[in-house]
């Protein structure tokens, strides 16, 4: 298993306007982002690892989950972490309609907004799955899809000890945006793990950088 699989060696050649895979270097930064919550039982065991080593991450909610569970989307605010846009039920972008892809969106928008206040949201694809003319519609609006450089695995069902031997024989880099879930407990345990070796590499733990239009 690979954390820098060749599809995001493809990315990274789009525009940073159309397209963000990397964050800026300075600060020797590593960018932490969280997938398809906010899941109870999870979430805030994420947020607890979190706090206990000075992290910040951004996370990629769904509507539906934030609909269900908007005390948890309160904590992440209220601990000064980031909302990102994850869609509102996780469709796979590429076998809907443009009309439905962008209501997805804008209806996860609305539930966002009500929450931190902000006017716009970074947006990362269900999947990592989009039709070019989604890339387009974000590029013609001035706007960028948020992707990563970085991917944890820890979607594969693979046992944290694993994921944590594969991160280790092939480590971060300053500006990767690391792809991580908080849904499921190998997560946890990796960054129990993880976390205080990035810190002693040197390595700072942020959200990614704000949008200007936020």
């Amino acid at each position: 298993m690979n954390p820098r699989p060749n599809k995001l060696q493809l990315f990274k050649w789009l525009p940073n306007s159309w397209m963000m895979t990397t964050g800026p270097v300075s600060g020797n930064a590593l960018y932490l982002t969280f997938d398809d919550g906010p899941n109870v039982g999870y979430t805030e065991r994420v947020l607890d690892v979190l706090a206990a080593h000075s992290a910040k991450a951004t996370f990629f909610l769904l509507g539906e989950q934030v609909e269900a569970h908007p005390a948890v989307v309160r904590r992440i605010v209220d601990e000064d972490h980031q909302l990102g846009n994850h869609s509102y039920n996780h469709p796979r972008f590429t076998r809907i309609p443009h009309s439905q892809q962008l209501s997805q969106i804008e209806r996860t928008e609305r539930l966002l907004a009500a929450i931190d206040g902000k006017r716009e949201h970074r947006f990362r694809p269900p999947s990592g799955r989009f039709p070019l003319s989604l890339l387009l519609h974000f590029a013609m609006n001035r706007s960028s899809m948020a992707y990563w450089s970085y991917d944890s695995l820890d979607y594969t069902g693979m046992p944290a000890e694993k994921l944590i031997d594969v991160l280790r024989g092939d480590p971060p880099r300053a500006g990767d945006i690391v792809l991580l879930h908080d849904d499921n407990d190998a997560t946890v345990e990796l960054l129990n793990v993880m976390l205080p070796e990035w810190r002693k590499a040197g390595f700072e733990l942020r959200a990614l950088p704000e949008l200007a239009s936020a």
